[in-house]
């Protein structure tokens, strides 16, 4: 697994970053979203809705990057490449609703759907670049 450098740990720890996500389309071609992300234990954690493209695409073992801008600095940047180690919806709601309190000031995510089905991915960084 590859580390983070410890001067950009502010990207994935203390600023509002967000992170435009890369997955693999079964048709190979590549799909980029925005997502909410935090770090913990050395990886990276995204939360989707089941039904979503990225949720498709985000199968445990599938590859995926994400680019990472400081909003401070759009010249400093961290790029991560791995694979989706952990696919899970237990703990998934509580997980967004942490995401809602990093991003809106939030205490519970102000968009959930009664329907919804929450889950959270864990991604194991393989090749990390920084710059800036």
């Amino acid at each position: 697994m590859a580390t983070i450098p410890d001067q950009y740990l502010d990207l994935l720890q203390q600023k509002k970053a967000f992170a435009e996500l890369a997955t693999v389309m079964p048709d190979g071609t590549p799909q980029v979203t925005p997502v909410w992300f935090d770090y913990t234990g050395g990886v990276i954690r995204v939360n989707s809705a089941k039904g979503r493209t990225k949720t498709r695409n985000m199968k445990e073992g599938a590859p995926v990057a994400l680019a990472i801008m400081d909003p401070d600095n759009p010249y400093r940047y961290l790029q991560v490449r791995g694979k989706v180690t952990r696919v899970t919806e237990e703990g998934a709601g509580a997980h967004i609703d942490s995401l809602a309190k990093k991003y809106l000031g939030q205490d519970k995510y102000p968009w959930s759907r009664p329907d919804e089905v929450r889950v959270t991915f864990e991604i194991a960084p393989s090749a990390v670049q920084a710059m800036g």
